[in-house]
């Protein structure tokens, strides 16, 4: 092959390397602007349902938003889970030393954003507080933000993997 050959073929592998480089990824291209906003519609609604504290059943209802199968990863309070049973364990344990013993709590978001990865995955990064009176009547606030990792799974949309942090105290 001649030097112009050889050019000319670099040439245009380059370009073509430098298109498919700078164009969406396939999954991703895919998506409508209609599709993206009714699957963060999706996920917002399933996040909101799922953490109701008005509605009975509060650890299984947030066990709902996680996968049944493979790791569920989850990191909170410098510690890490990689199994849906731990991760529900610690759940339960939250549930029965801390939030069954708050009064009137409600649950509070206040950002939600979600980025649609392609049409089987997606991001959702949520601030929530939630104020409650403890059991001597004090009021008080938990919160923080939460980062959780989509999936969809046949026709449901799961947590495969996330990241809470608690907001700092207030004073």
């Amino acid at each position: 092959m001649t030097t112009i050959r050889r050019c000319i073929a670099f040439s245009a592998a380059l370009g073509l390397a430098a298109q498919l480089a700078c164009s969406p990824a396939s999954g991703d291209a895919t998506l409508t602007a209609q599709q993206r906003a009714a699957i963060a519609d999706t996920l917002r609604a399933r996040m909101r349902a799922a953490c109701d504290l008005s509605a009975p059943n509060f650890v299984d209802r947030l066990m709902s938003l996680y996968a049944d199968t493979g790791r569920v990863i989850s990191a909170t309070g410098g510690r890490i889970t990689t199994t849906r049973a731990a991760l529900e364990q610690n759940i339960r344990t939250f549930w029965e030393s801390t939030g069954q013993n708050m009064r009137q709590p409600r649950w509070v978001w206040d950002t939600m954003a979600v980025d649609v990865l392609a049409p089987n995955a997606a991001v959702l990064t949520a601030t929530y507080r939630i104020p409650h009176l403890t059991p001597r009547g004090m009021p008080h606030v938990v919160g923080g933000a939460w980062t959780a990792v989509f999936e969809r799974r046949g026709s449901r949309w799961v947590i495969v993997q996330e990241h809470l942090s608690d907001a700092p105290p207030i004073g």
